[in-house]
Formats: C-alpha cells, sequence, structure tokens
C-alpha cells in the first residue's frame, strides 16, 4: 500500500464496522478508543520511515564476509492479515564498500512493514542490498514464527527458516562460511 493511499478516517470507521459485525459496541468503554488505536498502528507500520538506508563507505579491496545477525523484525502475513517476526542474518562479500552498520536493520524493516510473506520479505531485503551495494554476493537468511500458524488453523508453535543466497553464496565455502556465522541459538 503506498503511503499517500492510506485513508485513516477510513480505517477507523472500517475497524469501528468491524467490532459492530463481531457483535461488539464499539460506543462501550473498553472500545471506544480501539478504532482509533487500530488505525494509528496501521498508519505507522505503513508509512513508516527507515530514513537514509544508502550511506556506504569505501573499503579496500580485501573480499571479507561482513554479516550481521539478530535482528528482529514484526510484518504481516498478506494471507490472514495477523502478525509474524522474523529473526534476521544478513551477509555480503565487501568489495568497493561497505554499508552502515544501522542501514541493515533500517532495510530489514523498511520491507517487514507492509503486508507481505517470508519468503517476499527476504527476497526483498536481499534485492536492495545487492541494488545498494552493487553485488550479487549477498546473503539474507530469516527464521520465524507465523501467528496465522500459531493461534489459528493448526495451533502450533513453529519456525519457518527462508533465505536468499545470491553471488558468491551459491559456493560451498562461503555458504558454510555464512551458516557456520550465524548462530541459530539466537534464533529462538
Amino acid at each position: 500500500m503506498d503511503a499517500k493511499k492510506f485513508d485513516y478516517d477510513r480505517v477507523e470507521g472500517l475497524i469501528a464496522g468491524l467490532l459492530e459485525a463481531l457483535g461488539e459496541d464499539p460506543s462501550r468503554e473498553g472500545l471506544l478508543e480501539t478504532p482509533r488505536r487500530i488505525a494509528n498502528f496501521w498508519q505507522e507500520f505503513i508509512e513508516y520511515d527507515p530514513g537514509k538506508i544508502d550511506t556506504t563507505f569505501s573499503a579496500i579491496k580485501h573480499h571479507q564476509m561482513v554479516c550481521v545477525t539478530g535482528m528482529k523484525v514484526w510484518s504481516m502475513c498478506e494471507h490472514h492479515m495477523l502478525p509474524f517476526w522474523c529473526d534476521i542474518a544478513i551477509a555480503y562479500i565487501a568489495d568497493d564498500k561497505v554499508l552502515g552498520l544501522s542501514k541493515f536493520a533500517r532495510i530489514a524493516h523498511k520491507h517487514a512493514c507492509k503486508l507481505t510473506l517470508q519468503e517476499q520479505l527476504v527476497a526483498d531485503i536481499s534485492a536492495e542490498l545487492k541494488e545498494i551495494l552493487n553485488t550479487e554476493d549477498v546473503a539474507v537468511m530469516a527464521k520465524g514464527e507465523h501467528l496465522c500458524m500459531s493461534m489459528r488453523g493448526i495451533r502450533t508453535p513453529h519456525r519457518m527458516i527462508s533465505s536468499a543466497l545470491d553471488g558468491k553464496f551459491h559456493h560451498t565455502e562461503q555458504r558454510l562460511e555464512f551458516l557456520r556465522l550465524v548462530d541459530f541459538s539466537e534464533f529462538k
């Protein structure tokens, strides 16, 4: 959804209508502010501003792997509009330039702030990093839990792992190094 198309008043009205359709009274004390709160949430979520994300620095050509782990993002499943969280790990082979450290989390959060799938989230993060760094040598892994499976349907806890491994990460040596650097114990 484009931020310019977010219709706050309509979202607030739809939530009040949803509460009525669920047999609730949106004018009762406990629900009086709920439509506003939910409209605020959706506006914050959809209009998330990651700030400047393309700050790079020149690097000595050393072909070093850079790996950032432990980033947690929340998103919304596009199939059920229920939340899911992911722990994200990102790596790339530094060549001509390196990316500012905070930019990894900003990029991950930017792509999480929309209705999406975990597989798409990983692909979107990877695509943006490849563009900014001007390299195909990017790896992104996500491990998450989706409330659409945990609280409805089969109702079971789980962890879903998805990855996008491109460029040199197709080679066994770089792939294994990345997997060793990603400490799965932090992916609880």
